[in-house]
């Protein structure tokens, strides 16, 4: 000690005043630790030793406290370089024997090879070390390792993607054995070790290799089995297993529900079967004989008999069935059956010939229309011949069309074969036919040949289209115009003629105008509103279509007759014919009709009234003359009686003139009635002769008369039948010559009387024979007769009023005959006239 202050007072005194303060501050904090005590000792041997004052004391203190300090400090440092250095040698020995034992792990680890991949916490580059070979060439970078796809199949490649991506993310811990493309079985783990996701891949190979075969072999088992466990329960079908002693070794819930049994174990204790026992022996002997059984049977299932599909097959010492419902598909197929031969049997009513061959081109079905057709041996085509045959045969019998390469023709044909659309073809043939041939594909493969014969159609086509040609011809040269417009009211067919007379345009025509825009163009000449409303009504009604006639005078002086017809297909033909001379005439005839109607009236009337203003006198003339000659009025001389009896005569032949005229203008008025009552044919020709005694006597003339024995009496009005036969005696006897005959015969027919009036006179010309019975038409022929013309006229007047005829037969020179029929019954006439 005394040695440590001896060197600290050099080290003092040696200072300057500051420094030796901090040398002394060093000192005492160095000394601190050994207590207050010592440091106050060495604060008085300081002070005593060097002799300070107090002041300097202090700061002497104040330098031994840090003297202290760094003495302290540097004793520290000493000691933590001790330490370290005893730590660093431990350290140094420690990883000597973690580099020791790494080694001995890793030589351990990789005694065999194996490829060591893992990911640091929060680091998503892996670390790969290990023998990469056994999954790529040696020359690849260790990082081609986590491309599983280039070394692993695609499944087992995203099997292991996924199983590294969860023990990355959740630290899910795997083991996988997976086959390389190459072929080798690998083994790969992944553990969560450490915060670090490590996966070992390693190659499996003697026992564990077998081990985890027969692992994946059993795994895959059970699920095999499991599946097909699941599958047979769920299936709706009946499925049993059979020992080989032929109990029920397994039955699904649907073969418990057919067997109507609780369960399995109670269908295998009742021994319950799906079949019956025919059925279940024919199964059993299949199984025996050919090892498996097929049939289709009926099996009641809830008192439903239904059809069903078994099929069963020996499967090691026992057997294995199912039963699938096939009643829907024998349902099917039974009316698939019986619509195919309903198909047949329609087919083979066809007129059209049917041939139908399969993919392999062979017939497959042909009617009878098809035999007659081509006239083929029914044999040869029960044989089912191939396409070419049949085409071959045609072709030897020269039935089918001319063809310059026959080969390449049938070769065309059969395109058909790989076509899928339906192609139509007319075949000519050498006898002269014409056929129709549709090729269609079929969807199971091969064609049906479809034949029709069309030469009537195509010759009744010819025929129409020469028909319409002949037509349009004849349309377009008619003077009338024609216009067809369609049930949509366009114009569909007009002539030249309906341009011409409505002058329009052809082209604008051609365009099928409508109705509406025709009448526009129309009104130029012709704007009647209602006649176009009638015409556009027509032409685009539905209902009530029929013919109407309509006349149209137009602006320009012109009339047009227009009928609208409607035709069966729903067009509307319009036809217009100028008929303006037509109408000019009309109109002209009309006119003049119209003014002969007038003369002949006032005709009427004149004679109507002159004959009245005639009759007053005649009647006081003949009064008188009867008065004068009466011998109460006293003598006359013999020339006064002569004149008074041309006076009676005169006065006698005017009266029945004028009673003649006064008859045909009542009758002409249609004011004459007859007084019908039984007529006594014998007494009315006895009077009417009495009326011409005195002309006969005059002219030298004698009358036959010839009444038949059953002539009898008819219903008519006798004044007029006497009066009848009267002119037709006077009228005879007026044209015949003197000393001849004048002949009158009666006779009865069945619904008749007949009277006929004879004369030997000039006879009357041809033609004059229709005029004869008209007013004032009277004519001597060179004959005596004089007369007004109105006898005749009188005759067939009355006669027609009692529903008669009369008719004249004459010769010239060789006389007239008048023949006037009288019908026996007027009561059938008079119904017959209303």
């Amino acid at each position: 000690m005394s040695g440590v202050i001896v060197s600290m007072r050099r080290t003092l005194l040696s200072c300057t005043s500051l420094a030796r303060n901090s040398l002394i501050g060093s000192a005492l904090a160095a000394l601190l630790p050994a207590g207050p005590a010592k440091a106050a000792d060495f604060v008085d041997t300081l002070s005593t030793l060097l002799d300070f004052n107090r002041q300097e004391v202090a700061v002497l203190t104040t330098a031994l406290a840090l003297l202290g300090f760094s003495v302290m400090a540097a004793i520290l440092l000493m000691r933590t370089r001790v330490r370290t250095a005893k730590n660093e040698a431990r350290l140094r020995a420690r990883i000597g024997e973690l580099q020791l034992q790494a080694d001995r792990f890793g030589a351990l680890l990789f005694a065999e090879p194996q490829i060591l991949i893992s990911w640091p916490a929060g680091d998503n580059r892996a670390q790969i070390s290990g023998d990469i070979s056994m999954v790529l060439p040696r020359d690849s970078s260790p990082q081609r390792v986590l491309a599983f796809g280039t070394w692993l199949p695609p499944e087992p490649a995203l099997q292991m993607d996924h199983a590294v991506n969860g023990l990355r993310e959740r630290g899910d811990g795997f083991q996988l054995n997976v086959t390389t493309s190459n072929g080798h079985t690998l083994e790969a783990i992944g553990r969560a070790i450490g915060g670090q996701a490590i996966v070992r891949i390693r190659e499996l190979s003697g026992l564990r290799r077998e081990l985890a075969e027969t692992s994946l072999r059993h795994k895959a088992l059970l699920d095999e089995t499991e599946l097909l466990r699941g599958f047979a329960a769920a299936a709706p079908w009946p499925i049993w297993a059979k020992g080989a002693n032929g109990a029920l070794a397994y039955a699904n819930p649907a073969y418990v529900l057919a067997t109507e049994a609780h369960s399995v174990l109670d269908a295998q204790e009742r021994k319950l079967e799906l079949l019956d026992s025919a059925d279940r022996t024919d199964m059993e002997r299949g199984l025996k004989e050919a090892a498996h059984f097929t049939s289709r049977l009926p099996i009641v299932i809830g008192g439903e008999r239904r059809i069903y599909d078994v099929r069963a097959v020996n499967v090691g010492a026992g057997s294995v069935g199912v039963a699938i419902d096939a009643s829907e598909a024998d349902a099917l197929s039974s009316a698939l059956v019986r619509m195919a031969e309903a198909h047949r049997r329609t087919l083979d009513q066809l007129s059209s010939g049917v041939a139908v061959f399969d993919g392999q081109r062979r017939l497959a079905f042909y009617n009878d229309s098809y035999r007659r057709l081509w006239d083929l041996d029914r044999n040869f085509l029960d044989s089912n011949p191939d396409d070419s045959s049949v085409l071959d045969q045609l072709r030897a019998a020269r039935k089918l069309p001319e063809q310059p390469d026959f080969r390449a023709w049938k070769a065309k044909l059969h395109e058909a074969y790989r076509a899928v659309e339906t192609a139509k073809d007319t075949w000519f043939l050498p006898d002269g036919r014409a056929l129709s041939v549709v090729t269609t594909p079929n969807p199971e493969g091969g064609v049906t040949y479809l034949f029709d014969d069309v030469t009537e159609s195509l010759d009744l086509a010819r025929r129409f289209d020469g028909l319409i040609r002949v037509q349009r011809e004849t349309l377009d040269s008619l003077a009338e115009g024609v216009a067809v417009f369609g049930s949509n009211g366009r114009a569909q067919l007009f002539n030249p003629t309906f341009a011409r007379m409505w002058k329009l345009s052809g082209e604008a025509l051609s365009e099928q105008p409508h109705i509406q825009t025709v009448e526009g163009w129309c009104h130029q000449l012709f704007d009647d509103a209602t006649v176009w409303r009638q015409i556009r009504e027509a032409i685009t009604s539905i209902e009530n279509r029929v013919d109407v006639l309509l006349k149209l005078e137009r602006k320009d002086g012109s009339v047009l007759d227009c009928m609208i017809r409607p035709l069966p297909d729903g067009a509307t033909m319009l036809t217009f014919q100028d008929i303006t001379d037509t109408e000019n005439v009309e109109r002209a005839l009309r006119e003049r009709n119209e003014a002969l109607e007038a003369a002949d009236q006032m005709k009427v009337d004149f004679v109507h009234h002159v004959s009245y203003e005639l009759r007053s006198p005649l009647t006081t003339i003949i009064g008188f003359a009867h008065f004068l000659s009466d011998p109460s009025t006293g003598p006359l001389t013999p020339k006064q009686a002569e004149y008074l009896d041309y006076v009676t005569k005169s006065t006698n032949a005017l009266l029945a003139l004028t009673n003649n005229i006064l008859d045909l203008a009542t009758i002409d008025a249609g004011a004459m009635k007859l007084e019908l009552g039984p007529v006594d044919v014998s007494k009315a020709i006895e009077l009417a002769a009495e009326g011409i005694q005195d002309r006969l006597a005059t002219d030298r003339i004698r009358l036959k008369v010839d009444i038949a024995s059953d002539v009898g009496s008819f219903t008519g009005d006798e004044k007029r039948v006497v009066q009848v036969l009267y002119n037709l005696l006077a009228n005879a006897v007026g044209f015949s010559p003197p000393d001849s005959v004048v002949g009158l015969s009666a006779r009865r027919s069945e619904r008749n009387v007949i009277f006929t009036v004879t004369d030997s006179g000039p006879g009357i010309p041809a033609d004059m024979k229709d005029k004869v019975f008209n007013w004032f038409e009277s004519r001597s022929q060179g004959s005596r007769h004089r007369g007004a013309g109105l006898g005749l006229s009188l005759v067939r007047s009355f006669v027609e009023l009692h529903g008669g005829k009369v008719r004249v037969d004459s010769l010239v020179g060789k006389g007239t005959t008048v023949t006037c029929d009288f019908p026996t019954d007027q009561a059938a006439h008079r119904d017959a006239a209303e």
